[in-house]
């Protein structure tokens, strides 16, 4: 797709979100010489960039609509400790979004969904390297993901997705473990434990630092980042771009991206974005530990993420459709600490930190939209789900060859944002 305005590359962008996604496209840019100012409602990585679990996990980053998630679905609407909770109100949009998200809950989809991702699969871990060799003062810390399970036979199933995924593709290398051989590695395992799978090829970081240490970077090449800035319109005069906030002066430039996660909507959906994006909260708070942990710890029985942070872990979980600015429900907090406590060792549970809660922009096909919109000169990047930190830098990495040549890389087409009817 040929999406230039002119036979030249742009000089200048103005980037809407400071999240990892947005910062990623910004760094990038400036790699190919392109002026760039940022712009955030917030504050830098004040959304879901800051408080998810900081997993770089390839070998976990898979599409939402696997077919399980129907179950968990329907367990949702009755049960608030479930790890996908669904309010069960009058909400039009939302039941409309979910009813399509439900209609790509096949198999056979999944699998479709799982190809377009290999590439993103394959490249984002270099794409990270890219940046810590060039600047980025920031660490991405190599540890396989050890997922505990109850029983030897759920430890097997999972195996067996494993297998699925280098079936179709993947690079996923893993070995199944006995209790002691999980307990050798993760001392944090409980009793309960009776088996593992060993993830390797994996990392992990502390998400608000490398944020923080990327927007360092950015602005050390000679970016401007607006915080507070609250997009209102962008506007074509005279062949640039004018982005116009709630106050205050505008920011022009040769292009614009948009990459507001969860807030995608507001400024995609009138230039053309077909996939609607809806914030799937998440939950983390941070518990010390009695002992070190060496690396992230999984509980798929419960869908929590456990990864070393500061003197413990942080604990990351849920899958929450509900308004983007409601309030932490303590509830939902409850019943993570009630569903890890049995599972996990040496965690001082009464030493806890306060709860965060973050909107993962997630969309119906469980696909990202990424690309040109209808509007010349405008781009958007989002809608990557629980896997927007995993994916950032290498989505910002094909997004700024994606602006400045032209041309859309082939790992973009199926993220094209002006895709079918798609959700």
């Amino acid at each position: 797709m040929d999406v230039s305005r002119s036979s030249t590359a742009p000089r200048s962008a103005v980037v809407v979100g400071a999240g990892i996604v947005g910062l990623s496209t910004a760094w990038f840019l400036q790699d190919r010489g392109v002026h760039v100012t940022v712009v955030e409602r917030d504050e830098v990585g004040a959304g879901a960039s800051w408080g998810n679990a900081g997993y770089l996990s390839p070998a976990l980053s898979t599409p939402l609509t696997a077919p399980h998630v129907l179950g968990e679905g329907l367990r949702g609407l009755v049960d608030r400790g479930a790890p996908l909770s669904i309010p069960l109100r009058v909400d039009p949009r939302l039941w409309g979004f979910l009813l399509r998200f439900a209609s790509h809950c096949r198999t056979g989809y999944w699998r479709r969904a799982v190809r377009h991702h290999l590439p993103l699969l394959e490249e984002c871990l270099r794409a990270f390297d890219t940046l810590t060799a060039d600047g980025v003062g920031a660490e991405t810390h190599r540890a396989p993901v050890v997922a505990g399970f109850e029983s030897a036979r759920a430890a097997a199933a999972m195996a067996r997705e494993l297998t699925g995924l280098q079936r179709l593709g993947a690079s996923v290398d893993f070995d199944e473990l006995g209790r002691r051989e999980a307990s050798s590695l993760r001392p944090q395992f409980s009793e309960r434990i009776a088996a593992a799978v060993r993830i390797d090829g994996q990392r992990f970081l502390d998400p608000g630092r490398f944020v923080d240490q990327l927007a360092h970077s950015v602005v050390g090449r000679g970016a401007c980042i607006h915080p507070r800035f609250a997009v209102t319109s962008i506007v074509a005069e005279r062949d640039r771009v004018v982005v116009r906030p709630d106050a205050g002066p505008s920011v022009t430039a040769d292009v614009a991206v948009v990459a507001t996660g969860a807030w995608l909507d507001d400024l995609g959906r009138s230039r053309g974005v077909r996939p609607r994006v809806r914030a799937g909260r998440g939950y983390s708070f941070h518990v010390p530990t009695d002992a070190p942990v060496d690396g992230p710890i999984y509980l798929p029985g419960v869908r929590v993420a456990c990864t070393p942070y500061q003197d413990g872990l942080r604990i990351a979980g849920t899958m929450e459709f509900r308004d983007i600015d409601e309030p932490v429900d303590l509830r939902r907090v409850d019943a993570i600490v009630d569903s890890v406590r049995p599972l996990i060792a040496g965690a001082r549970w009464r030493e806890r930190g306060p709860a965060w809660v973050g909107a993962r922009p997630v969309t119906a096909d469980a696909l990202p939209v990424i690309g040109a919109t209808r509007q010349p000169g405008v781009f958007v990047a989002g809608g990557h789900g629980m896997w927007g930190v995993t994916f950032g830098p290498v989505t910002g990495r094909l997004l700024a060859e994606h602006i400045t040549t032209g041309k859309q890389p082939p790992e973009l087409a199926p993220f094209d944002p002006l895709r079918g009817r798609a959700g």
